[in-house]
């Protein structure tokens, strides 16, 4: 066994098997994040640009865009250098580093979800009094809230985790996961477990409160409405549902492999499940609600319009 204070380095065995193929994952998986990066910075600028999309839907829109750009640069640079790297390793500080924004990120998207939630149940049960309940410091006020909230309640986690005693460096993942680093403790780690429990708890249940309140709401009013206004309300909401679908799906699989053994599953499949949760929702976030929503697919139009004009006049 390794004492934890010589441990300077943990080793990523999930990219053991890559082999000859990793020039191909390395290009694959930087086109990936350019695109992430693309599509989410194009979203936020429009929002920012564009005066008629200055409306708290789209204000938490960018807060998520953002949040999928923060997951995006915890993640993307590592795992690009250890694709190309021979021995797979990323050094102690890095590690945790990474823990802290893949982790903060997942509350961050969960929250903003919760409170687009809330949004929509606003917009479609009380609109009349929609812009004084979601006044712009509301707005703020929720934005800051999602952030902060996942911000501390990580900043303690992490804290905890690497005051552990440990005695390996084995992470069989392709990046550094919190539950990993704790399964290589050798000492008492009660205290973690309790936390961690709690923290499950508090990160996961008030915002699936809110989102289930709101949807309950929702469907009560749609039910008394006229089919006109319930088309009206689920094409409202689509973007949103859509979106909470993936990201839980992502959830889902990351528990799976983070509580059971996963042993007898390809490594490859385990790859891709992990990397789900942190590839699709900012990915796809942005393709969805440009898509769906027509401000904001009018404001790209616009937007890069614009610039061709001004290039050709230059």
């Amino acid at each position: 066994m390794e004492n934890s204070t010589q441990i300077t380095t943990f080793r990523l065995t999930a990219y053991a098997e890559m082999g000859g193929v990793k020039y191909l994952y390395f290009m694959i998986v930087f086109l990936l994040f350019l695109i992430i990066i693309f599509f989410n910075v194009v979203l936020i600028t429009v929002i920012c640009v564009e005066r008629s999309l200055h409306e708290p839907m789209y204000y938490f829109l960018c807060s998520l865009a953002a949040n999928g750009v923060y997951g995006s640069i915890g993640l993307f640079p590592a795992v690009l250098v250890n694709v190309l790297s021979d021995t797979h390793e990323i050094s102690r500080g890095c590690c945790f580093v990474q823990i802290f924004i893949l982790h903060s990120y997942g509350c961050c998207e969960f929250s903003n979800l919760a409170v687009m939630g809330y949004d929509r149940y606003v917009s479609i049960c009380h609109p009349l009094q929609y812009h004084s309940i979601m006044s712009p410091i509301r707005v703020c006020l929720l934005i800051a809230l999602t952030w902060m909230f996942a911000i501390c309640t990580f900043s303690i986690t992490i804290q905890l985790t690497i005051r552990m005693q440990l005695c390996g460096r084995i992470i069989e993942k392709i990046y550094c996961a919190n539950y990993s680093v704790v399964k290589l403790a050798c000492g008492n780690t009660t205290t973690f477990n309790i936390y961690a429990s709690l923290s499950i708890v508090y990160t996961t249940f008030p915002q699936l409160l809110l989102i289930v309140y709101s949807y309950v709401k929702i469907l009560r009013v749609c039910l008394k409405s006229s089919k006109e206004s319930q088309v009206k309300a689920l094409n409202t909401c689509t973007s949103h549902i859509i979106t909470l679908v993936i990201f839980s799906f992502g959830g889902f699989f990351e528990l799976i492999q983070n509580r059971f053994d996963m042993s007898s599953v390809p490594s490859v499949i385990q790859i891709l499940l992990s990397m789900y949760f942190l590839i699709l929702p900012p990915l796809l976030n942005p393709v969805i609600y440009g898509m769906r929503t027509k401000a904001i697919k009018t404001g790209i139009q616009r937007m890069f319009l614009e610039n061709t004009k001004t290039s050709q006049n230059v």
